[in-house]
């Protein structure tokens, strides 16, 4: 069995961001040259997600507004966490939105549904954050 191990790094420019990091993920399969296993790609930092869905607008504005009532950035001191930071609702959103992925790898190819892509979900953002990117299989 053959393994496979990157990692990604993602720099935003606003708080709160959704990456669309299936071409990057794409890659790395190629670079891996397993054509037959799994392929695990997984947020590094508390405050952010990786998960798959459709990469359509509309979507994207769906989710910040769902998020944003389910887990609302202000007033920061509704949470108890926020004592020296302001981003519980950054490690409430990631909750929610997940922490990895896991794709099966088929013929060499990401094995996915119709309109699958795989994200990076960013809560916290303005600052360096990875992923990780995990391919075994043969």
């Amino acid at each position: 069995m053959k393994s496979y191990r990157k990692e990604l790094w993602f720099n935003t420019t606003q708080r709160r961001e959704l990456l669309n990091i299936t071409a990057e993920i794409k890659k790395c399969l190629s670079e891996s040259g397993i054509k037959e296993g799994l392929c695990l790609v997984n947020a590094m930092h508390i405050t952010a997600s990786v998960f798959i869905n459709d990469d359509e607008s509309g979507l994207h504005k769906d989710f910040e507004k769902w998020l944003e009532g389910l887990a609302p950035e202000k007033p920061y001191s509704q949470y108890n966490h926020n004592t020296y930071e302001d981003n519980a609702d950054a490690h409430l959103k990631r909750s929610i939105m997940g922490r990895e992925v896991v794709v099966a790898v088929s013929e060499g190819k990401l094995d996915f549904g119709p309109w699958e892509q795989i994200f990076y979900g960013e809560f916290d953002g303005k600052r360096k954050k990875r992923v990780l990117v995990k391919i075994i299989g043969e």
